[in-house]
């Protein structure tokens, strides 16, 4: 199959960066390489360094963006790493990075990647494919606390704990092995009358089993941080988000790198020595326009914050 992925808000983040001449910017998801295809299209001397952990997105991006020769570095490493593959390539500092956080239309449509609800494959939703944790594991291995709570805070379903009861109910018989197998048995413990409310009654579950399995939420927070620390003053980072919990940790993130001080306000001066740093260049953030909404129904829930160093 071949890598396919719409750049959600493309125009924006692109626009968001404000590149420049000379520039070294991060594509810290590269994907299928649309973003970094239009950061490199906007100067001919910008530099980008493409990270990626999925091996078919870095395949497909080595591809697109081979016309641009030696302006781009293509890694096949998590973009939480982002200062040790910098130190390696000899790079102190960047003029700005962009994170899109989706899934990748790719991983979605491919049966064999096991991340949808609407095809029928063994249960994986690695995107790094030498992972050892993947969705079979979870979902046969957690206990029903633990299924529950993950259903509940990553996919903010309200029949987690009957989902999970399910679950656990069934893999007393034999493993849950494929996508299918775990469908009917969401669709099974949740009543008739909610399955008819909403989307698909999966979409949730298998959100959060997605998150769980890349560990997506806990390593965004410290990811953000390190590439601000990253940043050359007037340096931008444009983050777009799919997810209301992934969304609140970066506008709570960007919120306290802005802040500065967090002594308590009775304090006469400042003794922590905390200093700003980062503006917040989008107090709201930017959603797409209805037309791209019209065009990808998948960017509907998308939204982008924007972050400048000081």
């Amino acid at each position: 199959m071949e890598f396919h992925h719409v750049s959600v808000l493309f125009k924006e983040s692109i626009e968001a960066l404000k590149i420049k001449q000379d520039g070294i910017y991060v594509d810290g998801t590269l994907g299928g390489g649309g973003h970094s295809h239009g950061i490199l299209s906007q100067c001919d001397t910008v530099r980008l360094i493409g990270i990626d952990q999925d091996s078919d997105a870095i395949k497909a991006a080595s591809e697109r963006l081979s016309e641009f020769g030696s302006r781009v570095t293509i890694v096949n490493k998590n973009f939480s790493e982002i200062k040790n593959i910098l130190s390696k390539l000899n790079i102190d500092k960047i003029d700005g990075a962009v994170l899109d956080l989706g899934v990748s239309s790719y991983q979605l449509d491919n049966a064999e990647r096991g991340f949808s609800y609407m095809h029928d494959a063994a249960l994986d939703m690695r995107m790094n494919r030498d992972s050892l944790k993947s969705a079979y594991d979870v979902v046969n291995s957690y206990s029903c606390e633990e299924l529950t709570r993950i259903f509940y805070e990553y996919g903010e379903e309200n029949w987690s704990k009957r989902i999970a009861e399910f679950i656990c109910d069934r893999r007393k018989e034999k493993p849950v092995k494929t996508t299918f197998e775990l469908v009917d048995i969401i669709k099974a413990a949740i009543p008739k009358k909610a399955r008819l409310e909403g989307g698909h009654p999966a979409k949730r579950v298998f959100q959060a089993i997605r998150i769980e399995v890349n560990n997506e939420l806990g390593i965004l927070e410290k990811a953000i941080e390190d590439f601000v620390s990253v940043l050359k003053p007037g340096g931008r980072i444009a983050i777009i988000t799919f997810h209301s919990l992934e969304d609140r940790i970066v506008k709570q993130t960007f919120q306290r790198l802005a802040k500065g001080c967090i002594c308590p306000k009775e304090f006469p001066v400042c003794m922590c020595g905390k200093t700003p740093q980062i503006k917040i260049v989008s107090r709201k953030p930017v959603l797409p326009g209805k037309d791209e909404t019209e065009h990808n129904s998948r960017s509907k829930s998308a939204k982008l914050r924007i972050a400048e160093k000081i």
